[in-house]
């Protein structure tokens, strides 16, 4: 198969205009998880104006634009919920109204990651342009509560077979990079109990509080000593919240809680990662229990589909056809190697390939490092790249699996 590098990426220059101007209409809707309806929405009218050949949205709020109608599925993803602007004092500009020069635009969402959408559109509208067609179905998906609970939104789209792609390009920031896999994740919650007392009398309680503090000491010594990987690292555990229960402020308390962060690396899983928390002489001394929590919030549709917050680890092999799809696609596009990595957060690969099994891939314009922060970028020559790279992906698998 002949492709024309670079007539695609000259046809993706033409837009630079637009994909910049789609993504600050974009950014201007706050669409924080849950409240994505808006944005969705916006995206429907692009996706119309391109010339995409069907559109749909779920029950749950996520929209499909679909191009071709080949035997091979490929999706393309992009979540476009938000977090929260944080404080508003560490921003120079406003977070929605946002900032664009001839190099770059600010705004919250521009690079997680409103920024991968935008590029998607308006590959589809390249691919139409040059009759960029194939023996493949494009499915573009824009999902949503991905902040909120990374994976829910594909483990709604795979269980209820809306799509059964042969693999799925993620387009979470990659800085232009090419990125095959990424730590999971879980949300564990340790409880010790006791029992409350008059403050001015502590000896005749068993405080909460106190059962936790040998925990945290020997949680942050098991963080040095969990599992490694030499691509994606060692896993990794921090506390990020404390709670506790107490008749007043004057009362020994009766319950304390504490949330861990822990991230996960090949080999280790949500039972292994429960085991060697339990089995810590402190949390056994406490009688503490620990257990996952639960995710269960409606979407902004009032859908709600409940999961465990466990969020597996997943990795695409180097020599993977997919993996050698988008090598073969940015080395024809841009005459050069590829730096091929991995994120360091989180992504709905986690459920894609890591529950589901189905090969998924990263590259995304913009950078990891932007991603929940004040003033957040976006780099207008990564849009372009990246609408490049979208339209290319799938003549460049088609030609790698027909050769």
């Amino acid at each position: 198969m002949n492709i024309e590098f670079d007539q695609i990426l000259k046809q993706a220059e033409t837009y630079r205009a637009d994909i910049s101007r789609f993504l600050r209409d974009m950014i201007a809707i706050p669409s924080e998880s849950c409240h994505e309806e808006q944005v969705i929405l916006r995206i429907k009218a692009e996706m119309e104006k391109v010339g995409f050949d069907k559109i749909e949205i779920d029950e749950m709020g996520n929209i499909y634009g679909t191009i071709g109608h080949g035997s091979h599925v490929i999706a393309m993803d992009a979540h476009v919920d938000t977090v929260g602007v944080g404080n508003i004092e560490n921003w120079e500009v406003d977070p929605y109204k946002g900032f664009e020069d001839e190099e770059i635009i600010m705004g919250r969402g521009a690079s997680d990651q409103e920024g991968g959408m935008a590029s998607m559109v308006y590959a589809g509208k390249i691919i139409k342009d040059l009759g960029l067609t194939a023996d493949y179905t494009l499915i573009i998906t824009g999902t949503v509560q991905e902040e909120d609970c990374d994976g829910l939104c594909w483990q709604y789209i795979m269980d209820n077979k809306k799509i059964q792609p042969e693999f799925v390009v993620s387009t979470e920031p990659t800085s232009c990079h090419i990125y095959r896999g990424q730590r999971g994740r879980m949300e564990i919650k340790v409880t010790t109990s006791g029992i409350s007392a008059h403050g001015s009398a502590p000896e005749r309680g068993d405080n909460a509080i106190y059962k936790m503090a040998p925990i945290l000491q020997e949680l942050e010594e098991l963080n040095y000593h969990l599992a490694d990987h030499e691509f994606l690292g060692k896993g990794s555990l921090t506390v990020s919240e404390v709670f506790f229960s107490s008749p007043s402020r004057c009362a020994v308390a009766d319950g304390c809680s504490i949330s861990i962060d822990r991230r996960l690396t090949i080999g280790e899983t949500a039972e292994t990662a429960l085991k060697e928390i339990g089995e810590l002489p402190a949390v056994m001394a406490a009688k503490a229990t620990v257990e996952m929590y639960d995710y269960e919030q409606a979407s902004y549709t009032g859908f709600t589909y409940a999961t465990e917050a466990y969020f597996p680890t997943w990795l695409i092999d180097e020599d993977h056809n997919v993996t050698q799809a988008l090598e073969d696609a940015y080395q024809g596009l841009f005459k050069e190697a590829p730096i091929v990595d991995k994120w360091t957060f989180s992504t709905n690969g986690v459920a894609i390939m890591g529950l589901y099994n189905v090969p998924c891939i990263g590259f995304g314009p913009g950078a990891e490092v932007e991603a929940h922060a004040p003033n957040e970028k976006t780099w207008k020559s990564h849009l372009v790249k990246a609408a490049a790279m979208y339209a290319t992906i799938p003549l460049a698998y088609i030609a790698r699996i027909k050769a």
